[in-house]
Formats: structure tokens, C-alpha cells, sequence
């Protein structure tokens, strides 16, 4: 048959034909009222082996640490804040203490000196020496060779020793070279035992680095 001929007789078909709006309603109406067919049974699963459900949940597993392992990773390193840039502390000045109990001292009175040293200009300074309380000491006065009115100067009652304190003055400047703190005390008479009096000399340079000098007056002893 000639295809020009079939597709304008199907053309024609098409043009001419009219729904049955009455039957396809009928047919929605009976299918709506029929009762719901009845489910189809579940095809059970398929049996693996042993072997082979063995082999699959150790792969999955695997899969699923390398995964994991990943993530975390990614996690830890990737959203870690920078820490702060290591810095190193810079060294202190350099000095040196030598304690000695004053050729003046006596019977009934004693000077314990700190003769303090130092290398290079110090912008912060606090020289402390602490006087073991030992029978009848009590403060007669203290003294310093640089100025008076670079330090703040305390002198406190405690229990256990009779503290002199200096304290350098924000903005002050301690120039290399030697330097003497003294502190002066009676005492009950006789020979005073200074083995057990302390000092402590904390110095700051310039640029900020910090040296802590600690010692004793030995077996040094009183007049």
C-alpha cells in the first residue's frame, strides 16, 4: 500500500473519530467499585553463603573507615585555628651578688650589705633581703648608693624576718657597674649567727628579658 495513502486514510480515521464519553465513564465508575486485588507476596531474598556476606561486610567496613578516617582528618586539620608563633624568652641582664656582713657591725649592731653588680643598663630592679628574726633584731635604717629617689623602699615586720625591699621606679634606669643595698638592725648582744639571712635580686633589661639571683650570708657572724 502506498505510504502517502496510509497516513492520510489514518489522518481521516482520527479527524472522524468520536469518544464514548458514556462507556469510559461506566468503565471508571466499575473500576472504582472492584474490590482491590490482592497484594502480591514478597519474593524472599536470595541466600548468600557465609563466605561470600563475610567478604561483602568487610569490604563495606573498610570503605566505611577510610571514609571516616578521612572526614576526621579533613575535620581535624582542616578547621584546627593557628596556634600562637613559639617564642623564645629573652635572657636576662647579667649581674652578680656578693653578701657580706659590714666590717662596722658590732656587739649590738650589724649591717648585712648586698653588693650587687651589674653588666648592662637595668630598667627594672627589686632587691630584697630578708633578716632572720633572731633575738632582739629590730631596723635601725637602710641605705643604697644610687639615688634615694629611684626606689620605692620598704621595710616590713614579719614573722619570721624583718624584710628591707627596693623597688626600682617605673622609668628609672640602673647603669652598669657595682652597687650596694644595705640593711641595718640591733640585735641582742653578742656574737649573731647570719647563716640563715636571705636575699633575693630580680632584674629586667630593656628588652624585657628577666634574671632572678638568689643566695645566703653563709656562716657570716655578727659582732
Amino acid at each position: 500500500m502506498d505510504e502517502t495513502r496510509v497516513r492520510r486514510e489514518l489522518r481521516e480515521a482520527a479527524l472522524a473519530h468520536r469518544p464514548d464519553h458514556a462507556r469510559i465513564l461506566a468503565r471508571v465508575e466499575r473500576g472504582l467499585a472492584a474490590p482491590a486485588p490482592a497484594a502480591r507476596p514478597i519474593r524472599p531474598a536470595s541466600r548468600w553463603n557465609g563466605r561470600r556476606w563475610t567478604a561483602v561486610v568487610a569490604v563495606t567496613a573498610a570503605v566505611a573507615g577510610v571514609v571516616g578516617l578521612g572526614g576526621l582528618a579533613a575535620t581535624t586539620l582542616g578547621d584546627r585555628p593557628a596556634g600562637p608563633a613559639a617564642t623564645v624568652p629573652a635572657p636576662g641582664p647579667a649581674a652578680r651578688v656578693v653578701a657580706t656582713l659590714d666590717p662596722g657591725s658590732n656587739r649590738w649592731w650589724s649591717q648585712n650589705d648586698l653588693a650587687l653588680t651589674t653588666d648592662t643598663p637595668v630598667t627594672g630592679l627589686t632587691v630584697e633581703l630578708r633578716v632572720a628574726r633572731t633575738a632582739g633584731v629590730v631596723s635601725t635604717g637602710h641605705w643604697r648608693t644610687r639615688p634615694a629617689e629611684d626606689f620605692t623602699v620598704t621595710v616590713d615586720q614579719e614573722p619570721g624576718a624583718l624584710v628591707y625591699r627596693w623597688t626600682l621606679k617605673p622609668d628609672r634606669t640602673v647603669p652598669p657597674g657595682p652597687h650596694v643595698f644595705a640593711g641595718q638592725y640591733n640585735h641582742a648582744e653578742g656574737v649573731r649567727d647570719a647563716s640563715a639571712d636571705t636575699y633575693t635580686v630580680v632584674l629586667t633589661g630593656g628588652d624585657g628579658g628577666r634574671s632572678t639571683l638568689r643566695g645566703d650570708f653563709g656562716a657570716a657572724a655578727g659582732r
